[in-house]
């Protein structure tokens, strides 16, 4: 499946953050966290990687398309988010978000994407590359595990 990746332009960034917030402070709140915290969570990860609603240096956000009839024409699938998680460990790679649109899932694109994102980050000089999934997300989970990806962390939790 031919996929492949385009730098989000400037003018659809501020979409995307205010999609990857919502979204983000959402799965925080499914997954026991009040409100108010997922508040800060968001506007802490806004301040850290997209200060003044820019992607900091070593953050990328990326198109996924799938080619069209033509080169001409590829089809916007998804959103791909990538970049060093902290400037002290520059080697170190995150995929912060990568999201298929839901008519499109399914098809092997976050695979693709997923792959792609490998490749970036190598160029890049990444050594390692990580990211989180939320443990109810279970299509995600299956898919990083078949790419090799290993749990390095568990967090549990139980409501009182």
């Amino acid at each position: 499946m031919p996929v492949d990746l385009r730098p989000l332009a400037e003018e659809g960034l501020a979409e995307f953050i205010a999609r990857s917030n919502a979204e983000y402070r959402r799965e925080r709140i499914e997954s026991g966290d009040s409100p108010e915290y997922a508040d800060e969570r968001v506007a802490s990860s806004n301040e850290q990687y997209f200060p003044g609603g820019v992607p900091a240096e070593g953050q990328l956000v990326f198109e996924v398309l799938a080619d069209g009839e033509t080169d001409s024409d590829p089809e916007v699938v998804g959103v791909l988010w990538l970049g060093v998680i902290d400037p002290v460990r520059p080697t170190e790679w995150w995929v912060f978000d990568v999201e298929i649109a839901e008519e499109h899932r399914g098809h092997g694109y976050g695979r693709a994407a997923m792959l792609l994102a490998e490749r970036v980050a190598a160029e890049h000089g990444a050594t390692k590359l990580g990211l989180n999934v939320f443990g109810h997300n279970t299509v995600a989970r299956g898919l990083y595990d078949s790419l090799g990806y290993e749990v390095t962390a568990t967090n549990m939790a139980k409501p009182l």
